[in-house]
């Protein structure tokens, strides 16, 4: 039996929201087609405060946006415009180049607020990375949730555990929430040739091994593994089909070939981009 590659998580600081990322990692480029995994840790914002992402680029990949607390607003340059709330699912392709904001809305930067949840980048497969980009988001109700013997399954993205998501991945995908009453198992299926877990709150075990909080376990592939609650827990699996070939990740552009990411930095330092719509200020090129 082998065991899980851990992955400890470096600490960030967005543009005022504290992070934990790991992914990517020396340890781990991708697993499935996730290339990028940001923690959003609970902060608290007083009133006059909160997150507030600039204009910045994207292509080669899909942002996946899904809160557990607060609210943020995205825009881009594809005209969008949406309030995302808890269980939600913001869903942006960015194809060939696309441009966005996200930041606190208004009214909860007047009142003050608490945001947690995360993000993900997913990349796109080599036929759609240069292709249109595209935006849709995806109310709580709209997403398949099961609920058995104390173990409870939102699917994000993608298929699993009998259950569909109507999010429009690009490549097989399995993106899900779960929350375990204390006591429970769930066994982590072989539908995906790659999987990864990471424990947001709470304790369990993965085959009898005490799970890392805050850590991504990259699951051994072909290995069906159990996940048992040792207190109540709540965690996300990720996973999918194993990209179709390597990917060059630079700021916030992935490419499978390094002459489309010198492409995009000379664009957008030109200023030669989509802009969302309103929107002025942007984030420089490092």
């Amino acid at each position: 039996m082998s065991h899980p590659l851990i992955i400890r998580p470096r600490a960030e600081d967005v543009e005022g929201q504290p992070i934990l990322r790991p992914l990517p990692s020396a340890k781990c480029r991708s697993v499935g087609p996730f290339v990028f995994f940001d923690h959003m840790l609970k902060t608290d914002y007083a009133p006059g405060s909160g997150m507030n992402i600039r204009q910045h680029p994207h292509i080669g990949l899909s942002t996946l946006t899904y809160l557990f607390e607060g609210e943020i607003l995205h825009k881009d340059s594809l005209g969008s415009e949406q309030r995302v709330k808890p269980g939600e699912v913001s869903w942006m392709t960015a194809g060939s180049a696309v441009a966005h904001i996200e930041r606190t809305p208004a009214d909860l930067l007047a009142r003050g607020s608490r945001l947690h949840g995360l993000q993900v980048w997913l990349a796109s497969p080599k036929h759609a990375e240069q292709g249109p980009g595209h935006y849709s988001h995806y109310t709580a109700a709209s997403l398949p949730t099961r609920d058995n013997l104390g173990v409870s399954i939102r699917l994000i993205a993608g298929t699993g555990f009998c259950l569909e998501s109507p999010v429009p991945v690009l490549s097989p995908t399995l993106y899900a929430d779960v929350h375990m009453q204390a006591t429970t198992t769930l066994t982590i299926p072989l539908e995906h040739e790659q999987r990864a877990l990471y424990l947001l709150e709470g304790e369990a075990s993965l085959n009898d091994e005490p799970v890392e909080p805050c850590s991504l376990l990259v699951l051994p592939e072909g290995e069906e593994m159990t996940l048992y609650a040792d207190g109540e827990c709540h965690l996300v699996l990720i996973g999918g089909a194993p990209l179709d070939g390597p990917r060059r990740m630079n700021w916030n552009f992935v490419a499978s070939d390094p002459a489309l990411i010198e492409q995009a930095r000379a664009r957008w330092a030109a200023g030669d981009w989509p802009t969302v719509p309103g929107e002025h200020e942007r984030i420089a090129l490092p």
